[in-house]
């Protein structure tokens, strides 16, 4: 007997259902804020940017977005000074008249802080910059216009720091000349702040000439760190798939940079990758305050594992619970590591991947109601070929951290580890730095066969839309849950510590909480099988 045939229209109506359920089941966890086809600029008036596109003052293909930060109703975006033609390099977004869409960037504080060779008035090119949480802005102007073989030095050197909440300017220090050498670029930042607003710090990483510079607010002083083989590119780790294409960026040295809490000794931690490498490092704030340590603390910085395959980052940040987040530039994804955990490739996640939208994430910070802002630019193909310009190259998207992390190995509300959290080389003997949660990186496992990075996905079926929906607490805090408790003991420990001391065992859970005394043969195999499958190579993705 033959089943009875359903009616054309409502297998039409089953098909869609089946396909809008796929398309949940695949929903992305970043929401597309902004997208621009090209940048465009708010001027004064429209008969004053036609004046400037006909000078050449105003090259709309030329302007490239690489830093964001978030700040109340501010979305600041950097334009550095690459080509000609950018009106200004710190810009922002007006939130509140712009909720979405393409809108305008608005120079900050001024047009006139942002003429091109104005030094001690102006910024003439800024790249990653920092909110405080004193509400200060903290921008280092590289005085560089050009890049590579074009560049040129109309001015030196500057940190410029503004208030938010005045939109002045409160302190312009130029480095010192020793703080740099001929092959100088810094384009990361990152800002230490301790018990008050005058005792905090920035340090700024040296890509091109080796080195870390630290500089006191309090003192209004920098020194330079530079005698570490740490800082120095992977000779192994210089060649890069990204977007189709293939390039060498071979001597990028000490690039993207995160602090941790604040530790039981009163530092914190920080944590620097170079560029051409896989690998993480970290030193105590404690050294990188004491100006006389910059020639006598080799051992006093740490090497933490690799990443894995294709784990090349520029960016990085961590929460204020010690969650650490980083740009997967090889991948089109955002990774993520709990500092509770060892630094090892079983506890690096996954949050976010699109092979389309996040072609070269260029930036990922955590604002100060710990959502996450993410810029994917494709430089790359801005750098090395052309855009489509009647295609959107540069977005921006958000969302709650809490969600980002959720059911990855980097969310201690669902899952449970055993390793302790030490970063200790075997056989050499390591300063005690208290360093916290390691990370995991997933591997990429592709829908389908395995490609090189592409700006469309011609095999799968195009992402489901990631059109902005306004973010939404999760129902439960990320370091309010478990990671604040000793699951031992129950009593509350600091969040940066957390850690889980049974057994010592290394494995990932999902679903309800589930510690180490009740893991199940099955779970404990399901780990088995995972690592069978690394170790036979099945994870590796081949751009």
């Amino acid at each position: 007997m033959h089943a009875p045939r359903l009616p054309i229209r409502l297998l039409g109506l089953l098909g869609l259902l089946l396909l809008l359920a796929g398309h949940a089941h695949a929903a992305y966890k970043l929401q597309e804020r902004y997208s621009w086809n090209q940048l465009d600029f708010a001027f004064p008036s429209e008969r004053l940017k036609e004046q400037a596109i006909a000078s050449g003052d105003y090259i709309p293909q030329n302007a490239l977005p690489v830093g964001v930060e978030h700040f109340g109703n501010r979305l600041f975006v950097t334009v550095p000074r690459w080509r000609d033609g950018i009106p200004a390099t710190l810009t922002y977004i007006n939130m509140d008249r712009s909720l979405s869409g393409s809108p305008e960037l608005i120079p900050y504080p001024d047009w006139r802080s942002n003429t091109a060779g104005d030094c001690a008035n102006s910024i003439t090119t800024a790249y990653r910059i920092k909110v405080d949480e004193c509400a200060r802005l903290w921008v280092l102007d590289t005085g560089t216009v050009g890049i590579g073989n074009t560049t040129t030095n109309p001015c030196p050197y500057a940190v410029n720091v503004f208030d938010l909440t005045t939109n002045t300017r409160i302190r312009r220090y130029e480095l010192r000349p020793e703080d740099t050498n001929p092959n100088t670029f810094i384009a990361n930042i990152a800002v230490d702040v301790g018990k008050t607003c005058d005792d905090a710090m920035a340090y700024f990483s040296d890509e091109l000439g080796y080195g870390l510079i630290t500089y006191s607010w309090e003192q209004n002083k920098s020194w330079r760190f530079s005698a570490h083989s740490y800082f120095f590119p992977d000779p192994l780790r210089g060649d890069y798939n990204i977007a189709g294409l293939n390039f060498q960026w071979g001597e990028e040295g000490i690039f993207g940079m995160a602090l941790s809490p604040i530790r039981s000794d009163g530092y914190r931690t920080l944590y620097f990758s170079p560029l051409a490498s896989h690998r993480q490092f970290a030193v105590s704030t404690r050294i990188l305050r004491d100006e006389s340590r910059t020639e006598d603390s080799y051992h006093d910085f740490i090497a933490l594992d690799e990443r894995g395959p294709n784990s090349h980052t520029t960016a990085r940040v961590m929460s204020d619970d010690g969650i650490e987040l980083f740009n997967l530039i090889d991948q089109n994804a955002v990774g993520c590591w709990h500092s509770s955990m060892p630094y090892t490739p079983q506890f690096h996640g996954i949050v976010d991947r699109d092979d389309v939208g996040l072609v070269f994430p260029a930036d990922v910070k955590i604002d100060e109601n710990k959502n996450v802002w993410v810029l994917s630019d494709r430089m790359p193909v801005f750098l090395l070929s052309d855009l489509d310009y009647n295609d959107v190259n540069f977005r921006i998207y958000t969302a709650p951290l809490g969600v980002l992390i959720e059911n990855t190995v980097c969310d201690l509300r669902n899952n449970a580890y055993g390793p302790s959290n030490s970063v200790n080389s075997p056989n050499q003997q390591q300063p005690s730095l208290p360093v916290g949660p390691p990370n995991i990186y997933k591997p990429y496992r592709p829908a389908g066969p395995p490609k090189k990075p592409q700006l469309s996905t011609s095999w799968a079926p195009a992402p489901p839309s990631r059109t902005y929906l306004p973010a939404v607490s999760p129902s439960v805090d990320p370091g309010q849950s478990i990671s604040s408790v000793s699951v031992s003991t129950g009593v509350e420990i600091p969040k940066a510590y957390v850690f889980n001391q049974h057994n010592g065992l290394n494995y990932e859970t999902s679903g309800p909480h589930l510690f180490p005394s009740h893991q199940s043969i099955a779970q404990r195999e399901g780990l088995k099988s995972y690592v069978n499958a690394r170790q036979a190579g099945w994870w590796h993705h081949h751009h």
